[in-house]
């Protein structure tokens, strides 16, 4: 079964820096139930779409809250979910019919789908929500991955290109024009699901919240101490959890693309899971992580890669174009930021260097 293949790498939440510096102050009026909540909170961990999916409450008596949250997300990850040789989801029926029929769809699945379309087409195909063929070749990050042939890879090639999603509004459908085609979704389902749970959150009156699903972050609302949370950015040459620096953000999403969290080895040569969609190898620039900070996860989750794709000095210009806050590191542990991150970002590393664009 292919799981959601998220093209990002994680990033982690630091719950230590939560409650620094948080002692009463003369205006905080903070009573002790409510502290002892925001200390501990109500959480839930699942492991679902091939990864770790955890969501916590900072807000009293809303634990209940959980099950609708994680009845969204198994929803949601039914209907994207691609199986192997299956039409279990919504977007397998639309693969399967590719070059023979519309696929009428959920409301939530077209709205993904147009979105992935439009970041497709911002990409001028970098990012390429057909890239379903080439994907499922590789395989990276499943036991089965393996590096194709350039005839493997010279076959799939043509039947990427987002140009040929047939996207009908009256109807809701979703049309792969051309036999052979395959969307796959993963380079931004994580954050969409990621939206849609923060707005289940909402609409139940939760105001302070952390939702990870898999290394797509989002901070809802403020920490204990009224102050925004603390976000570790990761070390894109460690294991998850070792960080390069912080920022503090409320209700925003973090999403981090990178090469290191999931790769193929093959005769002594890395291959990591970011593919280019135009030559079929994964990108070649000088990129190992880039973070992105953005109100909509689903924005978040897209632009990481189309920034990835760019390499760092045409994806600062395009980020500093869109207004979008980024964090670049590259493969020589220097670090770029966007101009509004630069009296932001709190470097806790000293193996890397903030340098100038």
């Amino acid at each position: 079964m292919n799981y959601l293949k998220k093209t990002g790498l994680i990033l982690l939440i630091l719950f230590t820096f939560l409650f620094t510096g948080c002692g009463q102050s003369k205006n905080e009026t903070a009573d002790e139930n409510h502290s002892q909540t925001m200390t501990n909170p109500a959480s839930r961990t699942e492991f679902l779409m091939g990864t770790v999916v955890t969501v916590k409450i900072y807000d009293k008596n809303k634990e209940d809250v959980l099950d609708p949250v994680f009845k969204k997300i198994q929803k949601l990850a039914d209907e994207i979910t691609v199986n192997d040789g299956e039409a279990k989801s919504e977007v397998d029926k639309i693969n399967q019919n590719a070059g023979i029929s519309p696929v009428e769809v959920s409301e939530d699945i077209f709205t993904l789908i147009t979105a992935g379309k439009t970041y497709s087409d911002r990409a001028n195909g970098s990012f390429d929500i057909t890239i379903g063929p080439l994907s499922s070749l590789w395989h990276i990050g499943f036991p089965d991955a393996r590096k194709p042939t350039q005839e493997e890879i010279n076959n799939v090639l043509p039947l990427i290109d987002y140009r040929f999603v047939e996207l009908n509004d009256d109807k809701q459908t979703v049309y792969l024009q051309n036999k052979g085609m395959e969307i796959d979704l993963g380079g931004i389902a994580k954050g969409f699901i990621t939206d849609k749970v923060r707005d289940v959150l909402v609409d139940h009156g939760v105001t302070s919240a952390i939702i990870d699903l898999g290394g797509n972050v989002y901070v809802l609302g403020k920490n204990a101490s009224g102050n925004k949370w603390t976000v570790g950015i990761q070390d894109p040459f460690s294991p998850r959890g070792q960080i390069i620096g912080s920022i503090q953000e409320a209700n925003k999403s973090i999403v981090t693309s990178g090469i290191y969290e999931r790769y193929l080895e093959v005769d002594g040569e890395i291959y990591h899971h970011l593919l280019n969609p135009k030559d079929g190898y994964p990108f070649k620039n000088d990129i190992a992580g880039v973070s992105v900070i953005t109100d909509e996860s689903t924005d978040g989750d897209a632009l990481s890669t189309l920034l990835f794709s760019k390499g760092v000095k045409d994806g600062l210009a395009y980020a500093e174009k869109i207004g979008v806050d980024a964090i670049f590191i590259t493969h020589n542990k220097d670090v770029y930021l966007t101009s509004k991150l630069k009296n932001k970002f709190k470097l806790t590393n000293k193996e890397f260097t903030v340098k100038l664009p």
